[in-house]
Formats: C-alpha cells, sequence, structure tokens
C-alpha cells in the first residue's frame, strides 16, 4: 500500500479486534509490537512476525515504560493504535469503584499517556497516525456499562482535541466506533448481559446486541482492520479528528 516499514504499536492485540489490526498491518510490511497484557500474546506476535511487549495498562508507569520500550524497539514508532480494554456490566448503584478506576485507566488514561510519549517523535518525523478503537458506546449509551461508555466517549474527545493539535504536522488522530464485533470480550459479555437483563443468554444477542441495528449480524474483527489499515494508508490522510462509526445503521433511526 504505502507503509513498509513503518512501526506500529497496537495495544490488546492478543486477541479481537487488535490481533487483526496486527495481521492486517503486517501484511503491508509494517513491523507491529504487539501489546497485552498476559504473556500468552506472546507466541501471538511470534507467529505473525511482530515484537511482543507485554505492559498491565492499569498501571500508569507501566505505560511510561511500554512507550520507552516501544520506541527502543526500532527506534521510533510511527502508528499507534490504542485499542486495548475491557468490559463491566452492572447498575450504576452496585458499579465497584476500583473497576471504574481501573477501566478509566485503561481505556482512556493510557491512549492519552501513549498519544503523549509518542506524538513528539511523530512531530520531529512530519508523518503519524493515531487510530483510537472507540466504539458505537462512544457517541450513545445503553444501560449498566458506565465506565466503559464513559471511557468510549472520552476515548473521542481524545481524539477530536489531539486531531486539531497535531494536523500540522502530518499526524492524523482518528476513533473508529464499531457496533458489536464477534470477539472474546464479546462473547463474554454474553452471560453478564443474560444476568443484568434477565433474559436467557440464547437472546442476549438478538434482544440486546442487535435489536436497534438495521444490519442483524456481529461485525467481523477484520472488518474492522482494515478500516485501521485505510486510515493509517496515505488513502486516509484527509481523516482526522473524526468518530468513525460502523454501527450496522444503528444511529440512522
Amino acid at each position: 500500500m504505502d507503509l513498509k516499514g513503518k512501526v506500529a504499536l497496537v495495544t490488546g492485540a492478543g486477541s479481537g479486534i487488535g490481533l487483526a489490526i496486527a495481521e492486517a498491518f503486517v501484511r503491508e510490511g509494517i513491523h507491529v509490537l504487539v501489546n497485552d497484557v498476559s504473556d500468552s500474546a506472546k507466541p501471538v506476535a511470534e507467529r505473525i512476525g511482530g515484537t511482543f511487549l507485554q505492559a498491565d495498562l492499569s498501571d500508569m508507569a507501566a505505560v511510561r515504560e511500554l512507550a520507552r520500550r516501544a520506541v527502543s524497539v526500532k527506534g521510533r514508532v510511527d502508528i499507534l493504535v490504542n485499542n486495548a480494554g475491557f468490559q463491566h456490566v452492572s447498575p450504576v448503584e452496585d458499579f465497584p469503584e476500583d473497576v471504574w478506576s481501573k477501566l478509566l485507566q485503561v481505556m482512556l488514561t493510557a491512549p492519552f499517556q501513549l498519544t503523549r510519549y509518542l506524538v513528539p517523535g511523530m512531530k520531529e518525523r512530519g508523518w503519524g497516525r493515531i487510530i483510537n478503537v472507540s466504539s458505537l458506546h462512544g457517541v450513545v449509551a445503553s444501560p449498566f456499562k458506565c465506565a466503559y461508555i464513559s471511557a468510549k466517549h472520552g476515548m473521542i474527545g481524545l481524539t477530536r482535541t489531539v486531531a486539531l493539535e497535531v494536523a500540522a504536522n502530518g499526524i492524523t488522530v482518528n476513533a473508529i466506533c464499531p457496533a458489536y464485533v464477534r470477539t472474546p470480550l464479546v462473547e463474554k459479555q454474553i452471560q453478564a448481559q443474560s444476568k443484568t437483563h434477565g433474559i436467557p443468554e440464547s437472546e442476549v444477542i438478538g434482544k440486546i446486541m442487535l435489536e436497534p441495528a438495521a444490519i442483524k449480524r456481529l461485525i467481523e474483527p477484520e472488518e474492522v482492520a482494515d478500516f485501521a489499515l485505510f486510515l493509517a494508508s496515505d488513502k486516509g490522510k484527509s481523516f482526522t479528528g473524526a468518530a468513525h462509526l460502523m454501527d450496522l445503521g444503528w444511529t440512522a433511526r
């Protein structure tokens, strides 16, 4: 495409959307720094020819160290994909405060930190791409996900603000906002949603996840990866500061 030799840091790349993005990037000649909280992602990095960088993004000091280690591998990071995340489903009055803090650190503060530490190098080189994997829930809300939805809304605000600050330096900043994607994270939600809403697990996808959507299917991770690749390439150089909906028609109503 136009990306051979670039270096990308993808957080939460051990599975799901992050893995699909990492694989798509590698196919275009990008060297991918595969970050995940678990060492189980190390074989993933080896399989695709990337470099594994373990870090727990719930620890601010670990995020700072991740940024340093990422730059040390190839001397630079050209593309940052903030993808790592998790969910907790419960009513606000029962929502654990420690989970709230951890979730916001992983899904909002860590992306801010990595952006803060890696933008200077992108400015020096006059080129960079920051891709934040937000969510449909970055623009709309659903019950019982107060921390997740707060973080995803915040990520869009971060995207828009940084885009305005770095546009003159050849750097684009975009958020991808998919509806439900077929990932281990979504699969884990089914049981939690069943319990919270009081319906059988077999009804969660149709009645909760897809009921508002016009297209009645889950999005495949590779679809999100293809769009991330477009945004990283020169074909996407005119896109910045935007929250790109991949919502299956959810918000058309």
